[in-house]
């Protein structure tokens, strides 16, 4: 109980609600929802870092087989990057930036549909390290790869599981659902709801301990 109660004080949650708009506005960009929320949270980070970027942990849903559960969307790519640069700099035209958004976000659609089908890495690299250690076969690569911390832990949480809840004839009926602490000491924990069209709820979690966030 000690440790449980000390765990729970060190976490530092805030949830903030979004309504400046929500998924409405996302889909007139012709933008996944999913990615254009990524997107942010690259740049966020970014910002709150002073100019870093890091492993960033987005869960996948791989109910597609039986017995599926998740797969990893590395979020932090190349082209999330070049978007999150070309923003900070100033100096981007707006015509390079909607071009820039657009690559980043048509990659981030790419492997998400790769993890759900089965053709992410994470699952891959783990299940290759438990064979390494079933065959006592040292791995410094599989060893490197699974031990990275992941200091940016997303996941969009469904707002409705059934479908049998409609938000637009019961908005009051809206709700903030939960969130999850940070995976990583120096990280952050952020679970998001995309909930009817115009509104977006966060929950950002990190450690009381850690000065950095």
């Amino acid at each position: 109980l000690r440790v449980a109660t000390n765990l729970l004080n060190d976490v530092d949650l805030h949830l903030v609600v979004h309504t400046q708009f929500g998924k409405g506005a996302m889909k007139t960009c012709r933008m996944s929802p999913d990615a254009f929320v990524q997107l942010a949270l690259q740049l966020a980070y970014f910002r709150d870092s002073g100019g870093q970027f890091c492993l960033t942990y987005e869960a996948s849903m791989t109910r597609l087989f039986r017995e599926g559960r998740t797969e990893t969307v590395r979020s932090c790519t190349n082209q999330s990057c070049e978007f999150v640069r070309a923003m900070e700099s100033g100096n981007a035209s707006k015509a390079e930036l909607i071009r820039l958004v657009r690559a980043a976000a048509d990659k981030h659609q790419t492997m998400y549909r790769d993890a759900m089908t089965g053709k992410g890495v994470d699952r891959h690299l783990f299940t290759l390290y438990v064979v390494s250690k079933y065959c006592k076969i040292q791995s410094p690569f599989l060893e490197k790869a699974l031990h990275c911390q992941w200091k940016l832990s997303t996941s969009q949480t469904p707002h409705g599981q059934t479908g049998k809840l409609d938000l637009r004839n019961s908005p009051d009926s809206i709700s903030a659902g939960g969130g999850f602490g940070p995976v990583s000491e120096d990280g952050y924990g952020v679970s998001y709801i995309i909930a009817g069209e115009d509104t977006i709820f966060f929950h950002i979690s990190s450690r009381v301990s850690c000065d950095l966030t």
